[in-house]
């Protein structure tokens, strides 16, 4: 058959472990058979971001705000022991962490949902997407500790040099630790602005969530940023989609998405974010079938899976040994850029063929056929254990 043609590349980034592995499978058996496939491709491995002193991450950030649309793979952010056992440099910051920083961007997480895999909440009928905001907190803090008789100040010093003194915590009687977070007035706007936006583009419910309450000036110059933006620029178009935006103090909100029975997206800061992300993957079934978008100001976005290189089934690959590997997540990173490649591109049969890839998964689970992850999850009677290999061929079977 003739394979469908692609009008602009797609930045690759590739990475590490039995995730790179995948990715490679993935493009043999199930995209590169129909698709004429052009990408700009970039080796985000740890080996190669450490001969190009993490360049590389940089360059593969800038473009993707370039070309719009890009998919990475998972990859490794260094530790101690993976500076010792790839004989680093240095120990590189996270790639996520650098790009989401390039691209000023938020990401959406939202689960992917099968039969026979229920959540652990069964009110949940449909997913519940996650907006994390992607700058500052606690992940781009200073901390110290500080010895008893210490004390400790917040001094902000004006563009004039006059400073102001807040007392944090006198440690007259014991020892302690400190931590200083900031955020940008520009960062919160951009992370309202992109949720907003994805809210229209997916015709979903926002919610936003923060604890203005007990945070009386950094939290709440998020919940004000929000709503005055809410208000200037998208409530109109929201009461025209027949949407919803609402701001909730988030131990309300957790209460409330309990109850719920999904369908909505559930914007949070840096931190919640991380956490809240993780418990909706488990709740929903598996990390492995959560998919993940960075949405940038300015309209690009970054598709990957939610989880991380899956190091465990790389040793035992690298082995010999059999792995069961769940690749649909991966997969849902390709199918993700795919389609808005072809919305942006105006190229329908890039989109369709994205929807029949990821019906082609859906039908290979509901089948019974499965991953070693899923087969352990699935509440299905006739259900198949296959190795990670034998998953794709039996999706490509299905296409």
């Amino acid at each position: 058959m003739e394979k469908i043609r692609m009008k602009t590349p797609l930045v690759e980034m590739d990475g590490d472990e039995m995730t790179r592995v995948i990715w490679q499978w993935i493009k043999e058996i199930l995209i590169e058979p129909f698709v004429d496939l052009q990408t700009e491709y970039y080796d985000l491995g740890l080996v190669h971001r450490n001969e190009t002193d993490d360049r590389v991450t940089v360059e593969s950030a800038e473009a993707a705000l370039k070309y719009g649309v890009a998919v990475k793979c998972a990859t490794i952010t260094p530790n101690a022991a993976r500076v010792k056992e790839y004989d680093l440099k240095e120990m590189w910051k996270s790639p996520n962490g650098t790009i989401r920083a390039i691209m000023d961007g938020t990401v959406f997480r939202a689960p992917i949902l099968v039969k026979g895999i229920e959540p652990y909440l069964p009110t949940w009928k449909a997913p519940i997407t996650i907006a994390r905001h992607a700058y500052g907190d606690v992940y781009k803090n200073t901390e110290a500790k500080v010895p008893a008789g210490g004390k400790a100040e917040l001094v902000v010093t004006d563009a004039e040099g006059n400073e102001t003194r807040q007392l944090i915590h006198d440690f007259k009687d014991s020892a302690g630790i400190v931590q200083g977070i900031h955020n940008l007035d520009a960062s919160i706007t951009s992370f309202a602005r992109c949720a907003f936006r994805y809210a229209l583009d997916t015709r979903q419910d926002l919610w936003f969530a923060a604890k203005d309450t007990i945070s009386k000036t950094y939290d709440h110059r998020f919940k004000d940023i929000w709503a005055e933006i809410y208000e200037n620029e998208f409530k109109a178009k929201f009461e025209e989609a027949g949407i919803t935006y609402f701001y909730t103090l988030i131990d309300d909100a957790v209460a409330r998405v309990v109850r719920s029975e999904g369908g909505f997206i559930w914007a949070c800061k840096n931190y919640d974010g991380d956490v809240m992300s993780d418990m909706l993957a488990t709740a929903y079934g598996s990390l492995a079938m959560m998919t993940s978008v960075l949405v940038s100001p300015t309209g690009a976005y970054e598709y990957e899976a939610a989880h991380g290189t899956v190091q465990r089934h790389y040793y035992k690959h690298l082995n010999g040994e059999e792995t069961s590997t769940n690749s649909v997540a991966t997969i849902y990173a390709w199918t993700g850029a795919f389609r808005k490649r072809g919305e942006l591109d105006g190229t329908p049969e890039l989109c369709a063929f994205a929807d029949r890839l990821e019906q082609a998964c859906v039908k290979t689970i509901e089948d019974g056929v499965m991953t070693g992850d899923l087969y352990l999850l699935s509440k299905l009677e006739n259900k198949r254990r296959v190795n990670t290999r034998q998953f794709l061929e039996e999706i490509r079977a299905r296409m």
